[in-house]
Order: structure tokens, then C-alpha cells, then sequence
């Protein structure tokens, strides 16, 4: 993996590889796209739809979905259209390269928005107030939380007939950083880690050379940070010199303040909420890890499962009645030896106020997920009352979710050059193309769609080759890419 160090040459062939993978790959994507097409004229996938417009009683709402260019955005818009809807897209389209989402059929109308958070918005206001929507969800990026979070309170000033799927400034801004979090969760009676809030090297070490019983730390920036996301150095080092050495390259200063946090040995597990009005009425979790591409739900009956329930109803309710948006929790799983045996301890280490990717693992489950949003609406919808008290709607046994791009650059064409170069086994690549075919055979793609293939398409042909040329231009240096948020990690 390329990093910052990396010289501009590698970075120029890693970008141009990119591009001719996806030429590579052109025509047997267009091809499949154009039978998918065909095939439509003869079976028509909006069948549903339009049986449950013509229903006596049925009052289409208008949904405004934004972040439709990532997965999750795309995910709830194609729901909402599915299930009856009108559904406005929008999002941002960095160097007026084109998002995936605004081609999709589930979009009658899509908008593209400007950054900065008070034109931002006010785009989003006027929006809203001509296209009569009834119902924002936001599924913002992580550099654009807390702008969602200032335009929630402007719509609600302004618009209050529409009604937002998103926190205030003040609680996304709270939830979306690491230490105040902590703090928050604290303070609702709820178990945290260790944390502390750090502002200088100095205290760094005043927290490492504390008498612990060999406990170790991980620090993290405050803020969004592509370079140092990925360091998950444990500290103290071997030796204080490589402690000293390794806490000097980290920019650490008042300004800047990092977080540094007990390390939990245990496994990782992420979850997706929606909470309307302090009340969790969706929920699902699956396990995680750094850069989460393959999603695999957790079942609902496992305990685990119950345990990160509880906490996030907890969590919300304890959070006020007008708590109302999208609620993702980290959590790591820390089992402890005691005199009854082994216990899980359940450990939050990071809030995500905003949606998660794995709501694409709602399959299935479109209708009543599409429920517990319109509910944020009043206790009536199409002239049917809905009850206040009811089950979370959780998923059954979806499939895995992948995305065929991303693995097969990262199970197939990468692993191949390590093996023609030596580095790597036969064994070990045979069982990354074992793995990529499961995924091809039996998991279902993020963003493809039989009765909506254009997407997948743009994402692969249009989108990313347009990134990669931007960042040939620009000479920018990059290390990572998710396929999923489209986000790339500058380095």
C-alpha cells in the first residue's frame, strides 16, 4: 500500500492502473448492464410499485434522501421508491465529477450541493420547500456530520412541515467527536474505556508512565484525519526510546488536541440505529474492522447482539425526547476472565451520528424499515394510525454485502502481482479467489441492482476513473479508497 512517502511515480502508476483495470472491464460491464436492460422489457421490476400507488388510500410521500452517491444513501432512496415513494436525491459532486446515485431510477429529481455549511444549508432549505418534502434523511459523510446538523435546525426553523432524520449541531458535533463522546456517554451512566483528552506530547507521557498494570493506549486525532486514521500503534513501545521517538512524529498541540484512549484486546462490531424522537426503531450490528468492505449482519438472537440493543435504547433514551437521526456505535468485545467464568464486557470507543453502510444489510426488510422512518411523521400515514410502541425492526438472514470492484483489485489483480513477485504463497491467493467467488456467487452487491444497473455502471466507469485522472492532474498522493462512501484518503 502506497503512502505519503511513496514517490509520485508509483502513485501516477497505481492511479493509471486503476484507469485501465476499469477500461479492462468496460465492455463485459456494458454488456451486462445492457442485458439486464433487455431484460426488463419483458419483466418489469416496478410491478410492486405501482400496485401499492394505485391502493385505495395510499398517499405517496416525498422523501429527500441526501448522500446518494454512497451506498447508504442509494440504499434507503431505492427503499422508499420501491415501496411507493417520490424520493428527490442530492449530494456533493467533488471536481463536477458525476455520482453514481443521480443516475439511479429510484431518483425523480437530483440536486447537486455546494460545501460550507451555510450555503450548504440554505441550498438544502430551499430544497426542501420546492419540491414539498415531507421527510429528510440525511446520510451525510463524515466531513459534512456537522453541517447536516446546522442545516437540521434551519430546515426545522423554517420548514417545520418537513420533518429531518438528523441531530441538532450541538449533539452531532458532540457525538461525532471522539472525547466529548466519552464524556457524554459518562455522564448518561453508561461504561466507557479509559480516555484521555490530550493536548501535548507532555501529557502523552504523563498518562504512559503512570503506575498501570501493563496497560496500553492507541492514540487518535480529534478530528478527521486520512493520514494517521490508519495508525494503530500501542503505546508505550518496547523501549522508551521508541516511545519518545514515535509520540514526536504525532501533531499534537492545544489546537489540535489527540485522544488517547486504553487499548481493548477483543473483537471489533459496528452497529446501525434509527432512533426517532429517543426511541430506537431500527437496529443492526455486524462485525467490523478498520476499513469495513465485506458486511456480515450479526443475528438478533445472539446476545451480543441484545447487549448492543440495550445499549444504544439506553443510549437514545437517556438522550432526550427530540432525540431523533441516525445513531452508529464502535464497540470492542473485551473478555475478561472472572471466578464465574468468562465474561464479555462490552466497551463503546467511537459514535457515528449519522448512517451507516450496513444499512444496506436491511434486505428484505425494505417495507418495514420503510415504516419506522415514515413514523417520524405522526402517528398517521395513509390515513393508517401507527402505533408509538413497536418491535425494532431488525434484519432476518440477509446476505453478505461486498462490492465486486474492490475485491477484485484487492483478492485478485493485487494478490496476483505479490505471487508473480514472490510474496505471496499460491495457497494463500487460491483462497482469495475462493473467497472472491463466494462473494460473486452467494453475497449481494452494494450498489447493483437488477432493476437499477446504471449506478453500478457510472461507479466503476465514470466515477472513480474520474477520480484517479483528477488525482493524475492534481498529483495528489493517496493511500486508500472506499468503494462504498466514495471517499478517498489523501496522504
Amino acid at each position: 500500500m502506497l503512502d505519503g512517502a511513496s514517490s509520485w511515480r508509483l502513485h501516477f502508476a497505481q492511479n493509471a492502473a486503476l484507469i485501465a483495470i476499469s477500461l479492462l472491464f468496460l465492455p463485459i460491464d456494458t454488456l451486462v448492464v445492457a442485458v439486464y436492460y433487455i431484460l426488463q422489457c419483458f419483466q418489469s421490476h416496478n410491478g410492486a410499485r405501482r400496485r401499492i400507488r394505485q391502493s385505495r388510500g395510499f398517499r405517496p410521500k416525498t422523501i429527500l434522501v441526501t448522500g446518494v452517491g454512497m451506498t447508504k444513501g442509494l440504499t434507503l432512496a431505492r427503499m422508499f421508491y420501491q415501496t411507493g415513494h417520490n424520493v428527490v436525491g442530492a449530494d456533493f459532486e467533488p471536481y463536477d465529477i458525476l455520482v453514481c446515485g443521480r443516475l439511479s431510477k429510484a431518483i425523480s429529481k437530483f440536486y447537486s450541493l455546494s460545501r460550507g455549511s451555510t450555503t450548504y444549508a440554505q441550498d438544502l432549505l430551499e430544497i426542501i420547500q420546492k419540491e414539498k418534502v415531507d421527510l429528510w434523511i440525511s446520510c451525510s459523510g463524515v466531513a459534512s456530520a456537522v453541517s447536516d446538523g446546522h442545516a437540521q435546525e434551519l430546515i426545522t426553523q423554517h420548514s417545520p412541515s418537513c420533518r429531518a432524520i438528523q441531530f441538532n449541531a450541538t449533539t452531532t458535533s458532540t457525538l461525532h467527536e471522539k472525547h466529548t463522546f466519552i464524556s457524554q456517554t459518562s455522564h448518561l451512566g453508561l461504561p466507557i474505556p479509559e480516555t484521555h483528552n490530550v493536548t501535548s506530547r507532555a501529557a502523552v507521557h504523563k498518562v504512559l508512565n503512570a503506575p498501570t498494570l501493563h496497560k496500553k493506549y492507541i492514540l487518535k486525532a480529534v478530528g478527521v484525519d486520512d493520514a494517521t486514521r490508519g495508525d494503530m500503534t500501542l503505546l508505550p513501545r518496547r523501549t522508551m526510546s521508541e516511545t519518545y521517538s514515535h509520540i514526536a512524529t504525532v501533531p499534537i498541540s492545544p489546537s489540535t488536541p489527540w485522544v488517547l484512549q486504553q487499548y481493548i484486546r477483543g473483537q471489533e462490531f459496528c452497529t446501525h440505529a434509527l432512533v426517532v424522537d429517543g426511541v430506537v426503531r431500527a437496529f443492526l450490528a455486524c462485525p467490523s474492522s478498520e476499513l469495513l468492505m465485506h458486511y456480515e449482519a450479526l443475528r438478533p438472537e445472539t446476545a451480543l447482539f441484545g447487549a448492543m440493543l440495550r445499549f444504544t435504547q439506553a443510549f437514545a433514551g437517556r438522550s432526550g425526547g427530540d432525540f431523533t437521526g441516525h445513531l452508529s456505535f464502535d464497540f470492542l468485545v473485551e473478555e475478561l476472565v472472572t471466578e464465574r467464568g468468562v465474561e464479555m464486557v462490552l466497551q463503546p470507543i467511537e459514535c457515528n451520528p449519522r448512517a451507516h453502510t450496513a444499512v444496506a444489510l436491511f434486505v428484505g426488510r425494505e417495507k418495514e424499515l420503510v415504516e419506522a422512518y415514515l413514523g417520524a411523521l405522526g402517528p398517521k400515514i395513509n390515513g393508517t394510525a401507527v402505533a408509538q410502541e413497536r418491535e425494532v425492526v431488525t434484519v432476518g438472514r440477509p446476505p453478505g454485502v461486498y462490492w465486486v470492484g474492490h475485491d477484485v483489485v484487492t483478492l485478485l489483480l493485487y494478490p496476483l502481482l505479490d505471487l508473480l513477485q514472490g510474496r505471496m504463497a499460491v495457497k494463500k491467493y487460491l483462497q482469495g479467489c475462493m473467497t472472491f467467488l463466494q462473494h460473486l456467487l452467494f453475497w449481494k452487491d452494494g450498489t447493483f441492482e437488477i432493476w437499477d444497473p446504471l449506478p453500478w455502471w457510472w461507479l466503476y466507469h465514470v466515477y472513480w476513473p474520474g477520480q484517479f485522472l483528477w488525482c493524475i492532474l492534481q498529483r495528489r498522493k493517496w493511500s486508500r479508497v472506499n468503494v462504498s462512501t466514495t471517499k478517498m484518503f489523501g496522504c
